[in-house]
């Protein structure tokens, strides 16, 4: 791996707070995020997050996301943007919940409820002039393109040389090589609509209430794009083999029947969907031997291997 988060010294950073905001209250770390550092804290009345990293463009993304948030769409305000510590921050007004792919398989139904919402949701916010799949950026790229581009090696990323170490694993590396070539045969099913996709979800970036049945938060917005709605289901389905109440859930179930999509909305359904959760598996395989964590790679090859035994799912 060649990335490592910022981690300032915390009292470094009650400091810098302070000479911006004032008094600060329970300034405390928080877990997870890969790619940030994140401190809760309260000023005044406000409760807060500062999130501290190297990669700017996400924290700018998830600032031009405001513009998507709704009652039913809870995006984080950014409150301000700029240099701090020697590195990236942004600061946000704190959500509250618990993540969604914590659920038991008990809480299908109300994880189910409050996820088909939230998507509905996604495919509710009014379509561009068409800008291409990377909706915050200049340069025109097609959804098609944009898919085939996470699952190859590229020098221009960061995560660049993982398919050399993927070679000299023949096991994992063929049932990748069976996955792409799956995907490109399902590629042209796929539409080059403009629905907004978080791309991102699960993978504590969506807060819910205590009772698994309202989103409180939606988070980082870095690899969403403009595409078919149906990815993030896709995404959702995939990872379900990891998380029992996302599996109960339902989600592919609960989108054919939903009711703002029409029969021209869900033409060749099953396929696009096959195609994107190969997608999702696909693009992990690099993920995972970038990070250097191979015992889930293996459990990913398995799982892959798993989803091209199936096929697609019954419309």
């Amino acid at each position: 791996m060649a990335y490592d988060k910022p981690t300032p010294d915390t009292r470094a950073i009650a400091q810098w707070l302070e000479s911006r905001l004032g008094a600060i209250e329970g300034l405390s770390a928080l877990e997870g995020g890969f790619w940030s550092s994140a401190y809760a804290f309260r000023a005044g009345t406000d409760d807060l997050i500062l999130r501290l990293s190297d990669v700017a463009e996400s924290f700018d993304i998830d600032a031009a996301a405001m513009a998507f948030a709704g009652p039913d769409l809870p995006v984080p305000e950014v409150v301000e943007r700029g240099e701090a510590l020697g590195h990236q921050f942004a600061l946000s007004r704190r959500h509250y919940g618990q993540f969604v792919e914590l659920a038991p398989a008990s809480a299908g139904d109300a994880v189910g409820n409050a996820l088909a919402g939230l998507l509905r949701s996604l495919r509710a916010v009014p379509a561009p002039e068409d800008r291409g799949a990377y909706w915050y950026a200049n340069e025109k790229v097609t959804w098609r393109e944009a898919l085939v581009s996470a699952v190859t090696d590229s020098p221009e990323r960061m995560s660049s040389g993982w398919s050399e170490t993927l070679r000299r694993r023949p096991r994992e590396c063929a049932v990748f090589e069976a996955a792409r070539a799956r995907m490109d045969e399902l590629l042209p099913f796929c539409p080059e609509r403009q629905d907004l996709v978080h791309s991102d979800l699960l993978h504590q970036n969506v807060l819910v209430d205590s009772a698994w049945a309202t989103v409180t938060g939606v988070f980082s917005w870095k690899c969403s794009m403009r595409g078919d709605f149906l990815y993030d289901v896709a995404w959702c389905t995939f990872w379900s083999a990891w998380h029992p109440g996302i599996a109960a859930a339902n989600l592919w179930e609960r989108t054919c029947a939903a009711e703002d999509l029409d029969r021209d909305a869900l033409t060749n359904a099953a396929e696009r969907h096959h195609c994107y959760e190969l997608q999702v598996a696909a693009s992990h395989f690099g993920w995972n031997v970038w990070t250097g964590d191979f015992e889930e790679l293996t459990r990913l090859a398995d799982e892959t291997q798993r989803l091209l035994e199936r096929g697609p799912r019954a419309a």
